[in-house]
C-alpha cells in the first residue's frame, strides 16, 4: 500500500510568481496556470527536449498579449522569459520554456474573415490549418501549406516556424502566403506588417518607439548587407528560415518586414492575428504510387520522376512502410502498395499530379506513366494509381501517419527527431543519404526515412534508448556530423522545422551575418526575454544560444523510472509527444475530452505525461508501485490510512496525485486513442491503474462502488422493475443521487417482455451438455449470443431483434449466460474485481466456444472489452473471439441482393470505440446493408458524450452535453430527413435519448424491418 501522504512539486520562482500577480492586477482577462500539471504537460513537445516552465497563461484576447508584454517591458520583470506555444507539435523544442508558456491555442483561434471573391483570409493565432481548411472549403478554396500535423498546427505555429511539408515546390511556404501579420511588440504596441513601397518604409522608420527602431535596424541591414545576405542565403526551396533577411525586399521592390517575422520562433514578439492568401482547390487529383526493391533506388529515381514537374514527390521507407501496415489506416490503402512476397517493397515515392481539367491531369499521368516504363535508371517494382479526392485523401493520411508511425517502433531505442529536417538540392539528395546513412552506421544505429525528394527534404530519425546516458550522447557527434554534411552539400541542417535548440548552429551557417541577426533581435528584444536561447540573441545578452546537449533530455526524467516499471506501463512511457491526439476535427472520436475542455491535461499526451511524472515522483519518494498494486493490506487499517488522507487533503494537505487524479477523471474511457494514437498510448488502461493505486491512499466516492456493482445489482433489481422504475423517477430520488452520490439522469428498466420473443424463437440457454449433443450441422446453423447487463435490462430490443433475425436466417439461437462483464470495474479501477470477473467469464465463454459455434456479442463497447482488456489479466489464459453483429452476419447472410429502388437511405452514427479499435467496422455495416439490397453510409461523427456512465456522472454533465454538441447533435439528420439514422452503441442511443429525446435504432432491427417486409 501506498503509505506516504504527498507528492509534493516545485512552485513557481519568485520572480514568476510576483509577475503573474502582476497581471491578474493589470486586468489579465484570460487564464492563468501554475499548477504542477499544466507546467509538466507543457514541459514536452515533439522533441527530445523536456523544460519545465514556470507557469503558463492563456490570453482571452489580443489585448490580453498586449497586457502581457507591457508589464514584461517593465524594469522589474526584465528577467522573465517568454515563449509564445500553438499546437505545440515542434520537433525541436522551439516552444519549450523554464519561463512563462503562452499559448494562445485555447481561447483564439476564430477564423475572423473570409473573403471568397478575393482569396483571403483573418485568423487569430490559434487556429488549427485543418479547422482553417474546413471553412474554407464550402468556398472552394484552401491554405496550401501542408503539413503531417495539419489537424493540430496551429497557423501562429506555422508562421512562427515558416512551415512547409508536401507540395511546397508548387506551393511554396507558409511565408508565400503571409499577406499581413499583426504582431505584437514589446512594451504592448501593434505593428502591422505588411509589404511597404518607399514612401510607406520612411513613414515606418520615422515614427517613434519599438516599431521605428526595428524598422530602421531592418532597413540599414538590408542595405548594407546586400552582398553578404546574397552569398549566404542558399537558393532552396527551404532556404534559411527565420530572421530571413533575403526576402526583406521583395521582387517589386517592396520592404517586407514579414520575411523576419516568418520562421522567427516567437523570439522576436507575437504574433495575434494573420491575413493569408488562399487558392483554389484542384478540381481533381491522381497520385502515382511507384514501389521499389531499395529505398535508394526512390531516392535516386527523384530526377527522374521531377521531369514532367509533378506537383509533388513524396518518399517512405521500408521501416515506416512495415509500421503503416499494423496501423488502422492500411486497411484503407493497402490496395495500392499490393504485396510480393518474392520482391518486397522496400521504398515507395508517391507523385501527385493535379489540376482543374481531369482530362488535362490523366494525359499527363499517361505521359509520366510511360516516362517510368522508358526510363531505366533504377529498378521499379511497379505502380498503381490512386484518383480522385476520396483516393488521394486516403493515401495521404496513412503518409501523414509516418511521423508518429516511427514511434511505434518496438524496443526502447525509438525513433527520436533532432536531425530530421535536413535539406540539399535535390539533384544531391541520394548522394547526400548515402553519406548520412555512412554516418549513421558507424555509429550502430538505426533509422527510418521519409520526406519530399522534390524539395531535397528528407526526415531521418535515429533510434536511441533516451534513457541510455551512452545512447543519448550520441547527440552531440550525430548533430555535428549532420551539420557538417548538410553544408558541404550545399543544404541546411533544418530545411523544414525550425531552429529551436539546434540555434547553436546558426553563426556557422550564417556566417559574417550572423552579427547582423543578433541586430534584429536586440531592436525587438533588447533584454532578451522572447523565447531566448533561439535563433539568435542580443551581442550583449547573458544567455546565449541554445546547445542540443546542454538543455535538459526527456531521458534524463525517464531514467529516473524504475524500469520494472517502465516496462510495466508500456505505451504510456513512449508517449513522443506527436500530439495526434491534439486533433481539432469535431467529427473525429480522437479525444473528446481534450476537444471539449482544450485544456491539455485532459488529452492522452497530457495524461501520459502526469503518468510518467508521478511515477518518478513516486520512485523518488521511495515507493515500488508494482508491489503497492499487488499488496492486499488489511481492510480496517486500509480504512483508517485513506481516511487519515482523505481529511488531511480536504484540510488543503497538497499532493499532486490529486492534479492527476482530477486529470484521469475527465477520461471518458472511450479508448480511442488506443485505437487511433500511432504509440497506442492506452490511457483507460494506465487510468485504471493510476485509479487503483490512487485510491489505496485516498477513500473512493460512493458512486464509484455504484458504477462498479452495476452489473451484479441490476439483475436483482430487474426483478421488481415497477419499484425500482418507480424510485428512481422520483424525483426527491434524483436529487438525492445528484448531490450525494453524484450521479443523474438514471436509465430506467425497460418494460420489454424478452421472455416472449426467447419463448417464441426457442431461444435455449447455451449450456455445455446441450451443446455437446449437436451435430455438426446443427452447429454450423447455430449461433450463442453473449449478453451484457445493459442492453439486457435498459435497452432490450436490439437484442429481441439480434435474436429474432439470427432465426429468420435459419440459425438455432443460444443465449450464453448473463455473467458480469467487468468493464465497469476496469474503467472505475477495480482491478482486482475486475480481473476475478474477466477470468469466470472468460473460462465459461471458452467451455462454449469449444464447440465451434460463433459468440456473438451486442454492444460494441462490452465486446471489445474481450478482445482488449480482457487479454491483459494475468493467468486468463485463453479468451474467445466474441464477434460483433456486422463480423457475424456477413459470415452469415446469403449473398447479396439487388438493390431495392425505394430503400430508404439508413445513415449509420458509428460507436467511438468500434470505430476506432475495429477500423473496418462501419464499412462492414455498409457491406452488411449491401448483401440485403440496403443503402447505408457511415456518418463521420466524433464520441457522443456518454461513453458508459460518464455522462450520468454529476462532476461530467457539462462536459458531456458539450462534447454531444460538438459532432452528434449537428451531425444526427433531422428526424423528418429522408434518412434513417441507426446507432450501434447502447450509449450512444442513450445519449441521443437523453439530449435530443429521440430514439435511435440499432442497424440490426433496421435489417429485421426488412427481412420480415421480404418474408
Amino acid at each position: 500500500m501506498i503509505e506516504q501522504l504527498s507528492l509534493r512539486a516545485s512552485a513557481p520562482a519568485a520572480p514568476y510568481a510576483e509577475f503573474l500577480a502582476a497581471l491578474r492586477a493589470a486586468g489579465f482577462k484570460g487564464e492563468i496556470s501554475s499548477d504542477y500539471a499544466s507546467r509538466t504537460v507543457l514541459a514536452t513537445d515533439n522533441s527530445i527536449y523536456q523544460r519545465q516552465p514556470q507557469a503558463a497563461v492563456f490570453p482571452a484576447h489580443a489585448e490580453d498579449v498586449q497586457t502581457v508584454t507591457r508589464l514584461l517591458a517593465e524594469p522589474a520583470h526584465r528577467d522573465i522569459a517568454l515563449t509564445a506555444r500553438g499546437g505545440g507539435t515542434g520537433t525541436n523544442g522551439q516552444s519549450l520554456t523554464d519561463g512563462i508558456v503562452m499559448d494562445l491555442s485555447r481561447n483564439m483561434n476564430r477564423i475572423l474573415e473570409i473573403n471568397a471573391q478575393e482569396r483571403w483570409v483573418r485568423v487569430q493565432a490559434g487556429v488549427v490549418k485543418d479547422q482553417l481548411n474546413a471553412a474554407l472549403k464550402p468556398h472552394g478554396l484552401f491554405f496550401a501549406p501542408e503539413l503531417s500535423t495539419s489537424n493540430r498546427a496551429t497557423i501562429g505555429g506555422m508562421i512562427n516556424t515558416d512551415a512547409s511539408g508536401q507540395g511546397s515546390c508548387t506551393y511554396g511556404k507558409t511565408r508565400d502566403h503571409v499577406l499581413a501579420i499583426d504582431f505584437v511588440l514589446l512594451g504592448g504596441d501593434r505593428l502591422q506588417g505588411r509589404p511597404l513601397d518607399a514612401q510607406q518604409l520612411d513613414a515606418a522608420c520615422a515614427q517613434g518607439g519599438r516599431a521605428g527602431q526595428v524598422y530602421r535596424t531592418a532597413r540599414r541591414i538590408a542595405d548594407t548587407q546586400a552582398e553578404l545576405i546574397a552569398a549566404k542565403f542558399p537558393p532552396l526551396n527551404r532556404c534559411l528560415t527565420g530572421y530571413d533577411l533575403a526576402h526583406l525586399r521583395e521582387a517589386d521592390s517592396r520592404f517586407n518586414l514579414n520575411s523576419v517575422l516568418c520562421g522567427a520562433e516567437g523570439s522576436l514578439g507575437c504574433i495575434v492575428e494573420a491575413k493569408l492568401n488562399v487558392l483554389p482547390i484542384p478540381k481533381y487529383s491522381v497520385l502515382v504510387n511507384v514501389r521499389y526493391t531499395a529505398f535508394m533506388d526512390a531516392l535516386r529515381d527523384a530526377r527522374a520522376l521531377l521531369a514532367l514537374k509533378p506537383l509533388s514527390i513524396e518518399t517512405v521507407d521500408s521501416k515506416v512502410l512495415m509500421l503503416a501496415m499494423q496501423d488502422f489506416s492500411w486497411n484503407s490503402v493497402a490496395e495500392y502498395f499490393p504485396a510480393d512476397a518474392q520482391q518486397p517493397t522496400l521504398g515507395i515515392n508517391i507523385i501527385e499530379f493535379s489540376g482543374d481539367d481531369a482530362a488535362a491531369v490523366d494525359r499527363k499521368v499517361q505521359e509520366f506513366i510511360a516516362h517510368l516504363q522508358s526510363d531505366t535508371g533504377v529498378q521499379r517494382l511497379g505502380h498503381t494509381l490512386a484518383v480522385g479526392e476520396s483516393a488521394v485523401k486516403r493515401v495521404y493520411a496513412m503518409r501523414k501517419r509516418a511521423v508518429g508511425l516511427l514511434g511505434n517502433v518496438q524496443g526502447e531505442a525509438r525513433p527520436q527527431p533532432f536531425v530530421e529536417d535536413t535539406a540539399v538540392p535535390p539533384e544531391n539528395l541520394a548522394d547526400f543519404i548515402a553519406e548520412f546513412r555512412a554516418l549513421l552506421d558507424s555509429h550502430g544505429l538505426q533509422y527510418g526515412m521519409f520526406g519530399h525528394v522534390d524539395a531535397g527534404v528528407l526526415h531521418v530519425r535515429p533510434l536511441l534508448d533516451m534513457k541510455d546516458p551512452r545512447q543519448a550522447a550520441l547527440v552531440r557527434p550525430v548533430s555535428d556530423g549532420v551539420a557538417e554534411l548538410t553544408q558541404r552539400y550545399g543544404g541546411l541542417l533544418w530545411g523544414e522545422h525550425g531552429k529551436g535548440v539546434r540555434s547553436e548552429y546558426a553563426p556557422a551557417f550564417f556566417g559574417e551575418l550572423y552579427p547582423a541577426l543578433q541586430q534584429l533581435k536586440s531592436a525587438f528584444d533588447p533584454h532578451n526575454q522572447f523565447n531566448p536561447g533561439k535563433i539568435a540573441t542580443p551581442a550583449e545578452a547573458k544567455t546565449l544560444l541554445l546547445k542540443v546537449d546542454g538543455v535538459p533530455l526527456r531521458g534524463e526524467q525517464d531514467r529516473q523510472i524504475d524500469e520494472r516499471v517502465w516496462q510495466s506501463f508500456g505505451a504510456a512511457m513512449h508517449c513522443n509527444g506527436n500530439g495526434a491526439c491534439y486533433n481539432f476535427d469535431p467529427d473525429d472520436a480522437m479525444c473528446p475530452s481534450w476537444k471539449a475542455t482544450r485544456e491539455r491535461v485532459h488529452s492522452p499526451k497530457g495524461r501520459a505525461s502526469l503518468l510518467r511524472e508521478w511515477l518518478r515522483l513516486q520512485g523518488a519518494a521511495g515507493v515500488d508501485v508494482l508491489q503497492a498494486a499487488a499488496a492486499k493490506p488489511a481492510f480496517v487499517s486500509s480504512l483508517a490510512t485513506r481516511w487519515r488522507n482523505s481529511r488531511a487533503a480536504d484540510r488543503g494537505e497538497t499532493d499532486f496525485s490529486h492534479e492527476v487524479y482530477s486529470a484521469m477523471s475527465g477520461c471518458l474511457a472511450c479508448k480511442s486513442c488506443a485505437g487511433q494514437c500511432p504509440v497506442k498510448v492506452n490511457v483507460p488502461d494506465f487510468r485504471a491503474r493510476f485509479l487503483e493505486l490512487y485510491h489505496q491512499r485516498y477513500l473512493r466516492p460512493l458512486r464509484d462502488y455504484l458504477i462498479g456493482s452495476l452489473e451484479m445489482t441490476m439483475p436483482w433489481m430487474a426483478r421488481m422493475p415497477a419499484v425500482y422504475n418507480g424510485l428512481m423517477g422520483a424525483g426527491w430520488v434524483r436529487r438525492l443521487l445528484q448531490k450525494h452520490i453524484g450521479m443523474v439522469d438514471s436509465p430506467l428498466l425497460s418494460q420489454f417482455d424478452l421472455q416472449a420473443v426467447l419463448k417464441r424463437w426457442n431461444v435455449q440457454p447455451a449450456q455445455a451438455q446441450a451443446l455437446q449433443a449437436l451435430s455438426q450441422e446443427q452447429r454450423a446453423r447455430s449461433v450463442v449470443i453473449v449478453q451484457d447487463t445493459f442492453t439486457r435490462y435498459f435497452d432490450p430490443e436490439p437484442l429481441a431483434a439480434l435474436i429474432e433475425l439470427a432465426a429468420r436466417l435459419g440459425y438455432q439461437v443460444w443465449l450464453a449466460p448473463l455473467n458480469p462483464n467487468g468493464k465497469p470495474l476496469h474503467v472505475q479501477g477495480f482491478l482486482g474485481a475486475f480481473a476475478q470477473a474477466a477470468i469466470r467469464n472468460a473460462r465459461e465463454l471458452s467451455a462454449l466456444a469449444a464447440f465451434d459455434i460463433p459468440l456473438v456479442g451486442l454492444d460494441p463497447a462490452m465486446t471489445l472489452t474481450y478482445r482488449q482488456e480482457y487479454q491483459k489479466v494475468a493467468g486468463i489464459g485463453s479468451v474467445p473471439q466474441v464477434a460483433l453483429p456486422q463480423e457475424w452476419l456477413l459470415q452469415a447472410l446469403p449473398e447479396a441482393l439487388p438493390a431495392q429502388a425505394d430503400s430508404p437511405l439508413f445513415t449509420l452514427m458509428p460507436h467511438c470505440t468500434e470505430s476506432t479499435n475495429a477500423p473496418d467496422s462501419s464499412n462492414q455495416w455498409v457491406q452488411v446493408f449491401a448483401r440485403r439490397g440496403l443503402k447505408l453510409r457511415a456518418q463521420a461523427v466524433g464520441c457522443c458524450g456518454m461513453s458508459g456512465t460518464y455522462g450520468h456522472e454529476e462532476r461530467n454533465l457539462a462536459t458531456s452535453k458539450k462534447i454531444y454538441a460538438q459532432s452528434w447533435e449537428r451531425k444526427l439528420p433531422a428526424e423528418a430527413a429522408a434518412e434513417v439514422s441507426l446507432a450501434a452503441g447502447y450509449s450512444c442511443r442513450s445519449q441521443v435519448k437523453r439530449l435530443s429525446e429521440r430514439q435511435l435504432r440499432h442497424p440490426v432491427q433496421a435489417l429485421l424491418e426488412q427481412l420480415r417486409a421480404a418474408a
